[in-house]
């Protein structure tokens, strides 16, 4: 590549540039413009506004804590999955069963 090419490909490029800069400059101002002109009240808000959360029941409140004491827990905390006699009786476990890739095969006995 000579040395008048390399000139050449270095302008084009140069000229490339400076219109893509020149672009991007008229679209902000632009962009610009348009925010200006607008009523200042029609902004839109990305999130909407936090609202408060209903107020807990009663029951549902922990029990008061003292210093130096056992620590207290109301309502008393249950296993995510009951024994085999509770399920047999009735009680559902909490969390659903573990989906089937989830659940690795058992561990063998080394030989």
């Amino acid at each position: 590549m000579s040395h008048d090419e390399r000139l050449h490909a270095y302008r084009r490029n140069v000229r490339l540039a400076m219109i893509a800069v020149a672009a991007g400059v008229v679209m902000s101002s632009f962009s610009l413009i348009k925010l200006r002109a607008s009523d200042p009240q029609q902004i839109a808000q990305g999130t909407q506004p936090l609202q408060s959360s209903p107020a807990p029941a009663e029951s549902d409140k922990p029990a008061e804590s003292k210093p130096g004491g056992t620590r207290p827990t109301t309502p008393a905390p249950e296993p995510a999955r009951p024994d085999p006699d509770a399920q047999k009786a009735g009680a559902t476990p909490v969390l659903p069963p573990a989906p089937a890739e989830k659940v690795a095969p058992p561990i063998r006995d080394k030989q």
